[in-house]
C-alpha cells in the first residue's frame, strides 16, 4: 500500500516559518531560516527536516531556493553561544534570519514554544516544522546550511567525524572529544566540552608562570 503524503498548512504569502539547526550541537553556529513561500507555487514533500534523508532534504532545499517567494539565512556563532547561551543565541540567529529576508513579513510563525524577539507579531506553534509548510522550509534551510558549514569545518579537522554527527554528541564525538581534547569551533559552555577542558587542564605539570596565567583565567571566570 502508498505511503500517503504528508500535506502542511500553508501560510499567507505576507508570514514566514522560521526554524533553526544545531542547538544540541558541541560545536559550530546554530543557523535559523526565514521562508515566505509561494502559494502559486507549491513544494511537494515538504516535513520536518529530521523525517527526512540527506539526499531528500538537499533535494528539497534547491526547491526552496528557487520557488520561494523569500528566504534568508541568520546565525549565531559557537562564540555568541558561549557569550549569551544557546536559547539567546538561538533567538539572535532567528533575529538575523529575519531581518535580512528581501520583503518584509507582516507576521512570522515560529517552531517550538519560545518566541524570539522580532519586530513584528509572532506565534509559536510546537512541532511546526511538521505541520506548517514554510516553517518545515526553514528547518529545511536551516538544516542543510548548518550541515554544510559542518562539512568544511570536517575537511579542516577530519580526526572528529563531522560529517558523521554533525557536532552533535554522539559517541564517536565524544570518544574524538576524549582522544583529541576540543577544537576552537567547540561551544565551551556545554558541559561535555567544558568537564574535558577541565581535565586537560595540565595544572601540575605547568610552569610557575604558566600556573599564574591558569589562576588568574579562574579568577576572571569567577
Amino acid at each position: 500500500m502508498p505511503k500517503e503524503k504528508r500535506v502542511l498548512d500553508a501560510l499567507p504569502p505576507d508570514v514566514c516559518g522560521i526554524d533553526e539547526a544545531g542547538r544540541g550541537a558541541l560545536v559550530g553556529a546554530v543557523v535559523a531560516a526565514a521562508v515566505i513561500l509561494d502559494p502559486a507555487r507549491p513544494i511537494e514533500g515538504l516535513d520536518d527536516s529530521k523525517r527526512l534523508s540527506p539526499a531528500r532534504r538537499e533535494a528539497l532545499a534547491a526547491e526552496i531556493r528557487k520557488h520561494a517567494l523569500a528566504f534568508s539565512l541568520g546565525e549565531a556563532s559557537a562564540a555568541e553561544v558561549d557569550a549569551f547561551n544557546i536559547l539567546r543565541a538561538t533567538f539572535l540567529a532567528m533575529c538575523r534570519a529575519v531581518e535580512a529576508l528581501p520583503v518584509r513579513p507582516v507576521r512570522a510563525v515560529v517552531d517550538g514554544n519560545r518566541a524570539p524577539p522580532l519586530a513584528l507579531p509572532v506565534s509559536c506553534v510546537v512541532k511546526g516544522d511538521g505541520k506548517i509548510a514554510a516553517v518545515a522550509a526553514a528547518s529545511i534551510l536551516a538544516k542543510t546550511a548548518r550541515d554544510e558549514r559542518m562539512r568544511a569545518l570536517h575537511a579542516r579537522r577530519p580526526e572528529y567525524g563531522f560529517d558523521r554527527h554533525m557536532g552533535y554528541p554522539t559517541a564517536a564525538h565524544l570518544a574524538a572529544l576524549e582522544r583529541f581534547g576540543p577544537c576552537a569551533a567547540h561551544r565551551e559552555s556545554f558541559a561535555p566540552v567544558r568537564k574535558i577542558m577541565r581535565a586537560i587542564t595540565p595544572r601540575e605539570e605547568c610552569s610557575s608562570e604558566a600556573r599564574q596565567i591558569v589562576l588568574f583565567a579562574e579568577t576572571e571566570r569567577t
